[in-house]
């Protein structure tokens, strides 16, 4: 029987998320769900507004094997035949069943790197995030359910609470940390083992409210590239090509990551050496999700955790660019709320937030009470 949830959500995204207007193509893409009613209703709501949905379905444990095997020229040729696809679209819809994020664990870094640089890039970072309207989003398989540590049916009640939340009213709640960030030259960020400074001046600030992922709940920037200067210990873990790592480490100098460990230090090397962006920050984002409390080990939810922050090495966005290019694009997560150590931030010396709580008056509507 479908869920009339699920019907909810594909109505939210084709005409929220994506905003899909008569004549416009869409791209969904799903991963590894042997359940399809999202796909199914995304097609026929993409059909009631007069678009044109094109569907692939993917598998993790196919696409393992072509990492595996992968070459240079190999990657080109993937990259060949679905950038004329990519362009010619005006959506993109992904979505995932992530039953195992550990499944490219045993693909070799090499071969990860050649796919990220000849194909992922040029087709999601130079097209996709740049000229499509797009949304990311999971689906509550058992798999993620696992990691959330939920039952599968915890988990779905959960699940249609985040994404099926009331994003226009989280949005308007945004305008006032925007336009503060828009407006804030130096950042100083101070928890027991982190204390960072940088600056965010002349940068412009995104609102993320249901656009772009589901779920959503983040404001973001970028540092100036050069600017950042100190250490930061993230307390959420992480994956990265099916590595896990915990306790990320970073230590800076004038932008750059000069000193990095982890639980897994010789594969978080390997992820920073993939290009020469990948030592620096690309993203500074505040998570502000007023249902998310506790990290999963999927990104997509942990990013956007109440009380958190990400400090991304990598690429920047264009719509909030310092220029940093890269192949890679890492959101590490760092809650402080006080149950996980606390932690300040400054804005030119003022203090906006304490303890994953916001400070001033005119940003307190972004604290959680006040956003469900």
């Amino acid at each position: 029987m479908l869920d009339e949830r699920v019907k909810v959500l594909a109505s939210n995204i084709i005409n929220y998320s994506c905003a899909l207007k008569k004549g416009e193509k869409v791209l969904i893409e799903a991963y590894d769900l042997q359940d399809v009613q999202l796909v199914s209703e995304l097609v026929k709501e993409a059909f009631k507004v007069g678009a044109y949905p094109v569907v692939r379905l993917q598998n993790s444990k196919v696409t393992k094997e072509m990492l595996i095997g992968t070459s240079v020229e190999h990657s080109k040729l993937l990259a060949e035949h679905i950038i004329p696809q990519m362009e010619a679209m005006d959506a993109y819809i992904a979505i995932s069943g992530g039953n195992n994020v550990f499944e490219y664990s045993n693909v070799p870094h090499e071969k990860i790197k050649i796919y990220s640089e000849y194909y992922s890039k040029p087709i999601h970072r130079d097209i996709r995030v740049t000229k499509t309207k797009w949304v990311i989003l999971r689906y509550p398989t058992e798999g993620v359910a696992q990691l959330a540590g939920k039952s599968t049916e915890d988990f779905e009640d959960f699940y249609f609470n985040v994404c099926n939340l009331n994003y226009s009213k989280m949005d308007e709640a945004m305008n006032s940390l925007k336009d503060l960030m828009e407006k804030t030259d130096k950042v100083k960020i101070v928890t027991k083992n982190t204390h960072l400074e940088f600056s965010i001046k002349g940068m412009r600030a995104i609102k993320c409210a249901g656009k772009m992922n589901i779920p959503d709940g983040e404001v973001y920037t970028a540092p100036v590239k050069n600017s950042v200067n100190g250490h930061i210990q993230y307390n959420v873990p992480s994956t990265h090509s099916g590595i896990r790592h915990d306790n990320i480490y970073f230590e800076f100098k004038d932008g750059k990551i000069i000193n990095a460990t982890s639980s897994n230090t010789k594969k978080l090397q390997e992820v920073l050496n993939m290009d020469e962006g990948a030592r620096y920050i690309g993203e500074f984002s505040f998570g502000v999700n007023p249902y998310i409390y506790e990290p999963m080990l999927d990104i997509l939810f942990d990013e956007k955790i109440a009380g958190s922050i990400h400090f991304t090495p990598g690429a920047s966005y264009k719509d909030a660019d310092n220029g940093n290019v890269s192949a890679i694009h890492w959101d590490l997560v760092q809650i402080q709320r006080s149950e996980y150590g606390g932690g300040e931030i400054y804005f030119d010396d003022v203090l906006i937030r304490k303890d994953g709580r916001f400070v001033p008056e005119f940003l307190k509507v972004l604290n959680p009470e006040n956003l469900v």
